[in-house]
């Protein structure tokens, strides 16, 4: 099993080459070797992995990644939602056109990889309807959005005319994510980080505002649940919600205090930012049985998320 991961070095991307280069299935196979490729590649030599450093959006470096054969490829790289905004070129360079470019490659090469898209719950824009479910329409209110929910559907276009085994995944929140990341919903992580480490936190949307939350090793738990889906499911639908914790920040605050001590309470403050809250923290419910059947997970208690959101690598 030869695997590829794009944006390999992100947060996301270097737990799951991690959970890879220490035996994780696909298909019921031990990855035989990962290629890692990204901007900057900053790992320790090892005959499993193939380190690769490049612009993704260069058909030559793509090129270069599945020399030899592929068989499963994921697609991590991307521009965030703030920095996106702020630069509209490089986002649509890296998360649409790169995304084309990959394509082309694979379709080029003939070798009908597996591949799964990390797109994200940026879609649905605001303001959300009173719940999201599978069946709602995605309308994207950012850029970034627009671009994940593009390559959705070139993803699925590609994976219908059979030069892929495409599968979308539209993550959540992701926690906790490393500081200055230029993701404008960072605080949703600094929030776990910054009271489970006994520093004070000013929380920038209220304590009633709710998002939805997943940690680290349960996303890549459910990318290498969408790799290793049968290709007659994937066949059937090609874009995948996943199942969420939809939490106010009080039940976040209030699950720390429980695992580090009740002065968490007297750590956290609340000034509202109305525009970060109207993105990022008037989350409805979200309702995906369609894909909790297939076998997609979340963390399963708020403890275990704050408890696994903070965990090494």
């Amino acid at each position: 099993m030869r695997v590829l991961v794009i944006g390999g070095e992100g947060f996301i991307g270097q737990a799951l080459v991690a959970r890879l280069h220490r035996g994780a299935m696909i298909h019921g196979r031990p990855a035989s070797l990962v290629t890692v490729l990204d901007r900057r590649v900053e790992r320790v030599a090892d005959a499993r992995l193939r380190l690769l450093e490049g612009d993704i959006a260069d058909p030559a470096v793509l090129e270069r990644a599945i020399e030899g054969g592929i068989d499963c490829v994921f697609h991590l790289a991307s521009i965030p939602g703030g920095a996106s905004e702020q630069n509209f070129e490089l986002g649509m360079r890296v998360n649409l056109h790169a995304t084309l470019s990959l394509l082309e490659v694979l379709r080029q090469s003939g070798t009908q990889p597996v591949l799964v898209f990390a797109s994200s719950i940026g879609v649905y824009g605001v303001p959300m309807p009173e719940v999201i479910d599978e069946t709602t329409i995605p309308l994207p209110s950012l850029s970034y959005g627009m671009q994940k929910l593009v390559g959705e559907y070139l993803v699925a276009d590609y994976g219908r005319r059979g030069f892929v085994d495409g599968r979308s995944v539209r993550i959540p929140g992701i926690v906790a994510r490393p500081p200055a990341t230029g993701m404008l919903s960072l605080f949703l992580s600094d929030l776990i980080r910054e009271l489970s480490a006994g520093r004070s936190f000013v929380c920038p949307v209220a304590p009633h505002a709710r998002s939805w939350f997943m940690s680290r090793p349960c996303i890549v738990e459910n990318l290498l649940h969408a790799a290793s889906l049968p290709a007659a499911l994937a066949a059937h639908q090609r874009t995948w919600l996943l199942p969420v914790q939809h939490l106010a920040m009080a039940e976040i605050v209030a699950a720390i205090a429980r695992l580090h001590g009740t002065d968490v309470l007297s750590r956290v403050s609340y000034a509202p930012n109305a525009t970060l809250q109207a993105q990022f923290a008037s989350y409805p419910p979200l309702l995906c049985p369609g894909s909790e059947a297939a076998g997609f997970r979340h963390d399963g208690s708020i403890e275990a998320l704050v408890t696994r959101a903070l965990e090494p690598i």
